[in-house]
């Protein structure tokens, strides 16, 4: 409540109740406490996430812009893979050669936790990684890769940040028109909200996002309603 009144948001008060609600299962697993007092303390009901995301055609578009030189290969494969997987910027950020099958075209993705999941390669960011890694690759590195190795790696040779991506994504975002708006959940949103709207369902959906809470994907399905009516209305003998 105090958090509350000071205007904390709903995920600040969350975010704190689920460390203190961790911190007592630690006191309890060392005998130090009975119960945890937070167990019965509900999260916070947050706010619907506003889901942005680009048109087909300007995701397209985006694709164009980087150029053929060894900058332009780099952030090419970067924007393929982010919009042709939908993986979080911190699986970009830790995604590694070993992550990575040209042969059955899939990648592994790892957030933060090291959860993993499967996800498929596109022959697009199949093909934009592919030409990154045997053309350009090495000369940022200044060696051939290892297995170890982060895929994606500024001038310098080190891995990329999520710094590095948004201002990357900026700048091109800059170049079509969106501006601010560009940057990596917008992309992330953008691969959802595609195949919801190529006809996708929420459960597919759900296994290659690698979200837990079905509501994320409501929340999805909402800014593609008016797709759903007109299929609806297109295929239903009754509609």
């Amino acid at each position: 409540m105090e958090l509350s009144n000071d205007n904390k948001s709903k995920a600040t008060i969350n975010r704190k109740v689920s460390a203190l609600r961790t911190y007592y299962d630690y006191l309890i697993g060392k005998g130090l406490m009975n119960e945890n007092p937070f167990s019965r303390i509900k999260a916070v009901k947050g706010d619907r996430r506003q889901i942005d995301y680009l048109t087909i055609e300007e995701a397209e578009k985006l694709m164009t812009l980087p150029l053929d030189d060894r900058k332009g290969v780099r952030d090419r494969a970067l924007l393929e893979f982010m919009y042709g997987t939908g993986a979080r910027v911190t699986e970009v950020v830790r995604l590694r050669f070993e992550d990575l099958n040209f042969r059955m075209n899939f990648v592994t993705l790892k957030d933060s936790n090291d959860e993993s999941r499967i996800v498929p390669l596109g022959r697009y960011a199949a093909a934009a990684l592919k030409e990154y890694t045997d053309s350009v690759y090495d000369s940022l590195k200044g060696r051939a890769h290892a297995d170890d190795d982060h895929v994606f790696v500024n001038f310098r040779g080190e891995p990329l940040t999520r710094q590095g991506i948004w201002k990357i994504l900026k700048d091109y975002g800059e170049e079509i028109g969106v501006g601010n708006r560009m940057t990596p959940q917008i992309l992330r949103d953008s691969f959802a909200v595609h195949i919801l709207q190529n006809g996708g369902d929420l459960k597919t959906l759900q296994e290659l996002m690698g979200f837990e809470d079905m509501s994320v994907g409501i929340a999805y399905l909402a800014v593609t309603d008016i797709h759903v009516r007109e299929v609806f209305s297109a295929c239903h003998p009754r509609a």
